[in-house]
């Protein structure tokens, strides 16, 4: 029973106060692996919320958040929560934030836009 609850894509998962960050960003994982971005997406907001003044738990938040949006197509919610997150590296103690989700963001925002382009391309060709 509580599998096809979960399954619903709109359910909210309830997540115990009490559990470990860790623990979040793995259960955030696994949903995301078996394509369940609804679910993963409430784990890491949950993260997020949970963890304001912890700037490594917030980047991989927003980082894995934008990621899910890319991953099921949403590249301009995607793009624009990527451009949000490398924001943050332009502020005064960006020497603090971990480096990988900068080089993430951009690697995920360059195959953004190679997907744009060549659906552009497409596009023109077959109105030609």
């Amino acid at each position: 029973m509580a599998v096809g609850f979960a399954a619903c894509a709109s359910s909210r998962v309830q997540i115990p106060p009490d559990l470990k960050p860790i623990k979040i960003i793995q259960l955030a994982q696994e949903a995301s692996d078996r394509n369940r971005y609804n679910v993963a997406l409430q784990y890491y907001q949950a993260l997020q919320e949970r963890n304001p003044g912890d700037e490594e738990l917030v980047c991989t938040a927003e980082y894995e958040i934008a990621f899910i949006r890319y991953k099921q197509k949403k590249y301009a919610l995607a793009r624009g929560e990527l451009e949000a997150l490398l924001q943050r590296y332009n502020a005064p103690d960006a020497e603090f934030l971990p480096p990988k989700f900068k080089l993430l963001a951009q690697k995920v925002i360059e195959q953004i836009n190679a997907k744009e382009n060549k659906h552009r391309r497409r596009s023109s060709r077959s109105s030609s």
